[in-house]
């Protein structure tokens, strides 16, 4: 009977030291697991495409602060882990360099950046109303400095011109510049007066112009 007990003390003890011992073992396994984890940036890198031609985000540079401004620069770079690249020979590289112009990011073309818009900017004032955006660089752009900065951004304004307005007397009247007149483009309104319209080929122009919005009004204010 003792023999019997101890058996069936010994069963428990046994089946825990295993779950124990398979607990430590596969402890590794979820380790490797989690260092294989594909890390955010990779959704931003192209796989086997040119170094040179990668996002920022997907490489590391030794920025060279002593540049001379607007001149081009070049850096050495080395790509971040999981970013495979080749150059033009079709050759797999880790270490390249990249040739950029030397400005700080917020020094950048408004092209080659993108801000976000404001949800309270005022059409109508005097001065011209400004608010703060954040902007962010385009990904194939490459710059000093931060990439994700802040500006100071004119609103969208209107000084009251109507685009159906402009229309309208550019079609009836744009012969006599009364379209030209009523955006504040007094050279071209005389221009047209007395030309007669550009003998009817101004003013047929200004009728497609004013159309498709091409030609606004003289303040550089927008439609309403």
């Amino acid at each position: 009977a003792g023999s019997l007990m101890t058996t069936k003390l010994s069963q428990p003890q046994s089946t825990l030291a295993k779950s124990l011992t398979s607990t430590s073992t596969n402890a590794p396994y979820f380790k490797a697991l989690e260092s294989t984890e594909i890390p955010p940036y990779m959704t931003n890198c192209p796989s086997n495409g040119l170094c040179s031609r990668l996002p920022p985000d997907c490489m590391t540079c030794n920025t060279n602060y002593s540049c001379i401004y607007g001149k081009t620069a070049t850096f050495d770079c080395k790509v971040k882990p999981h970013v495979h690249c080749v150059d033009e020979n079709n050759h797999e590289q880790e270490n390249f360099t990249i040739n950029m112009t030397c400005q700080f990011c917020w020094q950048l073309a408004t092209s080659d950046y993108v801000c976000t818009n404001s949800t309270n900017c005022m059409t109508v004032s005097c001065p011209r109303q400004r608010y703060n955006a954040t902007c962010t660089v385009r990904d194939h752009i490459h710059c000093l400095g931060n990439r994700v900065f802040p500006k100071m951004l004119y609103c969208n304004w209107t000084g009251g011109y109507k685009w159906s307005t402009a229309l309208a007397l550019s079609i009836t009247l744009g012969g006599f510049g009364a379209d030209r007149f009523y955006l504040g483009q007094w050279r071209e309104g005389l221009g047209k007066l007395f030309s007669f319209g550009g003998l009817g080929i101004w003013t047929l122009i200004d009728v497609l112009l004013i159309g498709v919005g091409y030609v606004g009004p003289a303040d550089g204010s927008l439609y309403i």
